[in-house]
């Protein structure tokens, strides 16, 4: 990618990046919960899938959305309803992402979950799909060799995804922080669950 076309690219997919949606609903709830620490590994599925997004959409790949909408459905059904799930044991402080005490301690959660969380969010959210079909091609010079221009956008994405998704994950650590002085960690897991049952429902039903 030529500095003229980064110039463009970069404050776009920030400004896109940035913008509340499923994936940075799941990092701020996962921040205030689990911390952002742990958050970490869930965002490494995330960024991911965004890599594997991005290849296959650039290289045609995204006509099995089209090719096949029942599979894709399914999937990213499922991937809701673990999330809603997951919510619901949330909202009554149970479950190993619900903070137990006023220290702000979790119980253990597997790093292969995390990973698998991220993983489904981001590459079942069709919004995503819609979003990088329309916005990468554009930048994609067909006089060039595709495999470089690849990598670099891949390189750009990843990098504005994860400090995104650190800062929403800051914030939730941030309001669990705030929450814990007022000696209200109900009210923490029940604000992360209903974070995480509006993701769920967004993978279902969006």
């Amino acid at each position: 990618m030529t500095p003229a076309v980064l110039a463009v690219f970069i404050p776009t997919f920030l400004f896109v990046s940035m913008t509340p949606g499923m994936c940075m609903t799941l990092s701020m709830t996962l921040g205030m919960t689990i911390g952002i620490r742990k958050t970490l590994w869930m965002m490494a599925g995330e960024l991911l899938a965004v890599a594997a997004l991005i290849i296959l959409v650039l290289v045609g790949g995204a006509t099995f959305m089209l090719k096949y909408p029942t599979l894709f459905v399914a999937f990213k059904t499922i991937g809701g309803i673990y999330l809603l799930w997951t919510g619901v044991r949330l909202w009554q402080s149970k479950g190993n992402m619900a903070v137990k005490d006023l220290s702000g301690e979790s119980g253990p959660v597997s790093r292969r979950a995390l990973m698998i969380q991220g993983f489904v969010t981001a590459i079942s959210n069709p919004k995503g799909w819609a979003f990088l079909i329309s916005l990468l091609p554009p930048f994609i010079d067909p006089q060039r060799t595709l495999a470089p221009q690849i990598a670099a956008m891949i390189a750009v994405c990843l990098c504005i995804e994860f400090c995104s998704l650190l800062t929403y994950a800051s914030g939730g650590r941030a309001l669990r922080q705030f929450l814990s002085r007022s000696n209200n960690v109900q009210l923490m897991n029940r604000i992360a669950a209903s974070l995480m049952i509006g993701v769920g429902i967004w993978l279902i039903f969006g």
